[in-house]
């Protein structure tokens, strides 16, 4: 049996975490932009994954019932969230009733989320480190 599925499905799972990393990072950074560059506060984007079938199945197809997958990154939409109107008249962006138009990040929705995402990476990352430590494995009984 290939060990290149396996690597190919927990890389997959490694690219789709650093990509939950940096969207969340860009959230972070971006809680208190109040004017972008379409004159808006920022929007909350978030990425939406999906399992695509891995293109081994001929090579498993005797060996496993099971359809193996790897993570794509389907699309990055942005938060339809309603933007967080906060009074602040000595604000540059204030209205003039004094309030002001604050991104709709929530800044413990985006750690759980960073945490999430972190977790999983170091899930991937076991996984990967334990595939290859197997494929060593095998490499020595071969040469005996």
């Amino acid at each position: 049996m290939s060990l290149l599925p396996s690597l190919a499905v927990t890389a997959s799972g490694l690219k789709a975490q650093k990509m939950q990393m940096d969207i969340t990072s860009a959230n972070l950074a971006n809680a208190q932009t109040t004017r972008g560059p379409d004159g808006k506060p920022y929007q909350r984007i978030s990425p939406v994954f999906e399992a695509v079938p891995l293109n081994f199945e001929t090579a498993l197809k005797d060996q496993i019932d099971v359809q193996l997958s790897e993570v794509k990154l389907a699309e990055i939409y942005k938060d339809p969230t309603p933007f967080q109107r906060v009074y602040d008249p000595g604000h540059p962006d204030a209205d003039k009733k004094g309030f002001v138009e604050l991104p709709n990040v929530n800044l413990v929705q985006e750690m759980t989320d960073m945490l999430m995402a972190s977790r999983a990476y170091e899930a991937n990352v076991t996984a990967f480190n334990t595939t290859k430590t197997m494929a060593l494995k095998i490499l020595d009984m071969a040469k005996v």
